[in-house]
């Protein structure tokens, strides 16, 4: 479902130094998958899922969505690629301020083909299913941290992504929140996507199928996975 392969990333210290964030990563996650990555921080979890999500291009290395190859692409053609079947969720939201919280979700359905009925319907479900069904009329700076990062949530998946990719998805959530959150991941990696998480909380990654530790720039298997299933 997603895949990469060689993947390398670096930038430049404001004193010019070569800083290798993403050296030589290779990773695959298959449907019904969910796999955490953890590292410390500023480790480049948040990088990498960039790369893998077509954010940001790789100095070098290839991403793979099925069997396309997506950094063969153009921008645009990526682009397009992303909104057919990437679900992301950012650790700032990037929600828009002047639209509500249902807008905001439904911002999703009209990169792939626009709004119908049963789209907002799923919508306004998806924010009640998450305890927002009374806040949909509400605009982002009228919700706390852990209601826009719900909103964030309810986007990515409006449109049943193939991937999901989540950076620190329950960083601004409370225990309770968080495990709804969680709990819809999970299901949707039970209904056959792919779901990767990134995150730096123990509790999170413990409900991943799989859990990878990024390290000085590469991969490697973490302990203490359990099925999430």
């Amino acid at each position: 479902m997603l895949r990469a392969s060689g993947l390398h990333k670096a930038y430049r210290s404001p004193s010019g130094a070569r800083l290798e964030v993403v050296r030589g990563v290779d990773l695959e996650v298959a449907p019904g998958e969910l796999v955490a990555i953890t590292g410390a921080s500023g480790s480049g979890k948040s990088t990498l899922l960039n790369l893998l999500g077509l954010l940001e291009p790789a100095d070098r290395g290839d991403v793979w969505l099925g069997g396309d190859r997506v950094t063969a692409l153009s921008r645009r053609g990526q682009s397009r690629a992303r909104g057919r079947s990437i679900g992301f969720v950012f650790q700032s939201f990037l929600l828009i301020p002047s639209l509500t919280a249902l807008d905001n979700v439904l911002l999703a359905a009209r990169y792939v083909g626009g709004v119908t009925a049963p789209v907002r319907r799923r919508a306004g479900e998806l924010l009640a299913d998450v305890g927002l069904a009374d806040r949909a009329r509400h605009y982002p700076p009228e919700l706390s941290g852990g209601e826009q990062q719900r909103v964030a949530v309810c986007r990515a998946i409006l449109n049943d992504p193939p991937v999901l990719l989540a950076d620190e998805p329950t960083g601004n959530l409370d225990d309770a929140n968080a495990s709804v959150i969680l709990s819809r991941m999970a299901a949707r990696a039970r209904a056959g996507g792919a779901v990767l998480v990134v995150t730096h909380r123990e509790d999170v990654a413990a409900h991943a199928s799989r859990v990878l530790v990024l390290d000085g720039g590469r991969l490697y298997p973490g302990r203490g996975t359990r099925n999430h299933r």
